[in-house]
């Protein structure tokens, strides 16, 4: 049976195309706004949070001219150390346009005449008509709760506005990189389907996921616990940075139990593998996923990569479980 997230995960390399083609020019118009800033707000809630925390932990692993501070939409609304008139860009994300938390913290910003941007894939949103600069996702309508399509464009202009404003000595070539993500995305949904529908089904009858993760791939593991595994396959499920195993997961840590681990080769994976080979001396049901194994591309690209396999993983846990991956039981209809 197909659900209509499997749709939605095919569109995703088009999706990025459209969005390239699109909002490049915009794209560059907001990098030339961050290199004369003091400071960069990235704001969003759920996946699109996640891709803020994964573009933040890329920028401060490899640059040094841009300071990046992320907030939900309400920590940043009631932040009380916001100042009118202060030399800063706040960048809000969500794929409706509609998040209340974030539409708060974005009219906030417009009232403390910081210069906006929102990314959003709605362009009839509020929060696209009410950003100084709007930047339009063309994924066209999202269903699946989850987020797809919506989560890698949306990364993918983060990454393309902050590394372009960035004195990364490899930003041409991650750029280039990530120019060519919808051709390797394509690759990736056609590889990596078969080997995580098999994983799932061995994973099926687990209920509880630790997610780990260095660098930026702390904001898809993130991601993978809060809106995939928590809201797509109904699972209970957790993310820490891998470097915090050792600080209350390890007590955790026992045989039969389930932990998924991204690791890219950073400097910081060195924490990664020490937690690796910790739960594997245990016997607990380690999944690993290794960059090396499925593009060759800029370490701090990664996330983009990981997030196919890790797609299919979800998908077919719901499936397995007689759940349909993009419904939802709260989402969208208790307002608070």
């Amino acid at each position: 049976m197909k659900y209509k997230m499997y749709d939605e995960m095919m569109e995703q390399p088009d999706s990025l195309r459209k969005t390239f083609e699109s909002e490049m020019d915009t794209m560059n118009e907001v990098s030339k706004l961050i290199q004369d800033v003091d400071k960069v707000y990235l704001i969003g809630c759920g996946s699109s949070i996640s891709t803020c925390y994964s573009v933040r932990d890329a920028i401060r692993m490899s640059a040094t001219n841009i300071d990046i501070e992320v907030y939900t939409g309400y920590e940043f609304y009631y932040n009380k150390k916001l100042v009118e008139n202060e030399n800063t860009i706040a960048i809000f994300t969500s794929q409706s346009g509609e998040t209340a938390d974030t539409l708060a913290s974005l009219r906030k910003a417009n009232e403390f005449n910081m210069p906006t941007v929102s990314i959003s894939n709605e362009p009839e949103s509020s929060m696209i008509k009410e950003a100084k600069t709007p930047i339009i996702t063309r994924c066209e309508t999202e269903t699946a709760i989850l987020g797809t399509k919506t989560y890698i464009t949306q990364l993918a202009c983060l990454y393309q506005i902050l590394f372009a404003a960035s004195d990364y000595e490899s930003k041409d070539a991650l750029l280039k990189q990530l120019s060519e993500m919808p051709d390797i995305l394509e690759g990736l949904l056609k590889s990596t389907e078969y080997d995580n529908r098999l994983l799932a089904q061995d994973f099926k009858k687990d209920d509880i996921f630790y997610c780990l993760g260095s660098g930026p791939n702390f904001g898809l593991a993130y991601k993978l616990a809060m809106t995939m595994l928590m809201e797509g396959a109904i699972k209970h499920a957790c993310p820490e940075y891998s470097a915090e195993f050792r600080h209350g997961l390890i007590e955790r840590a026992e045989k039969g139990v389930p932990i998924v681990f991204l690791k890219s080769d950073f400097e910081s994976d060195e924490i990664t593998q020490k937690a690796i080979d910790f739960c594997e001396n245990l016997k607990l049901k380690s999944i690993i996923y290794e960059l090396k194994d499925y593009a060759d591309v800029d370490k701090l690209l990664s996330p983009f990569i990981f997030v196919i396999p890790l797609e299919w993983f979800v998908y077919y846990l719901a499936h397995y479980n007689g759940e349909d991956p993009g419904a939802t039981r709260h989402i969208g209809k208790v307002r608070y």
